[in-house]
């Protein structure tokens, strides 16, 4: 990781590490678990506490990860490319280090089968695999980049996010119509496709800091009479006691919460640009942005090193109306930032080791290329499934669907270069390696 090309949007790469950062240590002060002799018990800090539920409007920080996606996917896309084609070669960066943590918990659960049966490994798998749903979307909505990037002006870049509302406040209707969320699961493309909008718009100065600031302050009032106005819950995270979700499938409430930060990080990436310009500051976001991918996968796994291994102490933080329960919360997120620090410098490198086959060149084009491009959607959508049953019963049916399509997907990008067996290129170890 030595070289950075001069006109380098490093705000992009600031704000995909700062909602990292954010994603991270929220996830370690939501959960509340302990274990005693009737075994593990898990709950959420926000269904304990749900005064605090307003905190989320600021923690949710999904959409800075989409915008930063629609940023660097505009900003490296070229016209000449095949879609399909394009869309393997981001594939093929965002699966490795898939693969390794999938296989990393194939063998854990398996071991957990063997010492304490079939349910206790059921159970820890149908939470094993829950943070996939992200990649499993984001594939999707990757999808539509190269499209988005032929929108020439502001007004059509307001024409779609017109569109995308309007679709997102359907599917809500349909939702509250029929009881069913699943009438609602559109959404799960439709709400994430918003900040990809913005982050292409903003890459290809589409979206000026005036319109911005009326966008986002707009969005942000439609937000709050929402809210008041029901039928949705304030949170917008999970919180298991939530009784109209508003991630999953997402709701209109979440898509106005993108707007309106996907505005607020436009008006402020001035100001980060500068600041990711001093060396310090940049050392340590190249650096976190080049184990992104580590972050994501591996910190639940680190938070409960972190969490089980404190109850062995007799210090946990499980009890909200428990004496000195805030300083226990600290003290877990001071270990797991420590666990979290190892894990990474472990974890890591495997993201830029390249893996045979997998990763040799994609030089498809014509209707082969397309025939790539849908595998690759296919293997998005059997990852959120995944990551909605867990590697448990129908998950695992699931998980070899994702196998299935990134293998043929693989297969069909290969052209005559795969057939061939000419290898790929090493990959440049740079921050101009774009994780995301």
């Amino acid at each position: 990781m030595t070289t950075t090309t001069p006109d380098r949007d490093r705000a992009v790469d600031v704000a995909r590490l700062a909602a990292l950062v954010v994603v991270m240590f929220g996830h370690c002060a939501l959960l509340l678990a302990t274990v005693d002799d009737r075994g593990v018990h898990i709950a959420n800090l926000i269904g304990a506490l749900p005064a605090i539920a307003p905190v989320t409007w600021i923690a949710q920080v999904m959409p800075l990860f989409f915008l930063a996606g629609g940023a660097a996917g505009a900003y490296g896309y070229r016209a000449a490319t095949p879609w399909g084609a394009w869309l393997f070669t981001r594939a093929q960066r965002l699966c490795r280090p898939v693969f390794v943590y999938l296989a990393a918990w194939m063998v854990g659960l398996l071991v957990l089968r063997v010492l304490l049966g079939a349910d206790s490994a059921d159970r820890v798998g149908r939470e094993s695999v829950a943070l996939l749903w992200f990649l499993g979307v984001y594939l999707l909505a990757l999808a539509f980049v190269p499209a988005l990037t032929r929108l020439g002006t502001g007004r059509a870049v307001g024409a779609v996010l017109a569109g995308l509302l309007i679709a997102a406040a359907l599917a809500d209707a349909a939702r509250f119509a029929t009881g069913d969320p699943a009438a609602g699961v559109s959404n799960f493309l439709v709400v994430w496709l918003i900040p990809v909008l913005f982050g292409v718009a903003y890459a290809r100065r589409l979206l000026g800091v005036r319109v911005a600031a009326a966008t986002g302050l707009a969005a942000f009032a439609a937000q709050l009479l929402l809210a008041a106005a029901g039928p949705y819950d304030v949170s917008l995270v999970v919180t298991g006691a939530e009784h109209v979700s508003n991630v999953s499938p997402p709701t209109l409430l979440l898509a106005l919460h993108c707007t309106w930060m996907s505005c607020a990080f436009v008006l402020t990436a001035g100001v980060l640009q500068r600041w990711a310009q001093r060396p310090r500051v940049w050392r340590a976001v190249a650096a976190g942005n080049a184990g992104a991918m580590t972050l994501y996968l591996w910190h639940i796994p680190a938070i409960a090193v972190a969490t089980f291994g404190l109850n062995a102490l007799g210090l946990d933080a499980y009890d909200v109306h428990a004496p000195h329960f805030w300083a226990l919360l600290a003290m877990r997120a001071v270990v797991f930032a420590l666990v979290m620090g190892v894990f990474f410098a472990v974890l890591s490198p495997l993201e830029h080791r390249r893996l045979p086959w997998w990763d040799a060149p994609a030089p498809v084009r014509g209707a082969r290329a397309g025939v790539t491009g849908a595998l690759v959607c296919a293997a998005g959508v059997a990852l959120v499934l995944t990551a909605k049953f867990g590697l448990a019963g129908w998950g695992w049916v699931a998980l070899a669907a994702f196998v299935a399509a990134v293998a043929a997907a693989r297969i069909a990008a290969s052209g005559a270069a795969g057939v061939s067996g000419i290898s790929a290129p090493a990959e440049p170890r740079s921050v101009d390696s774009r994780p995301l």
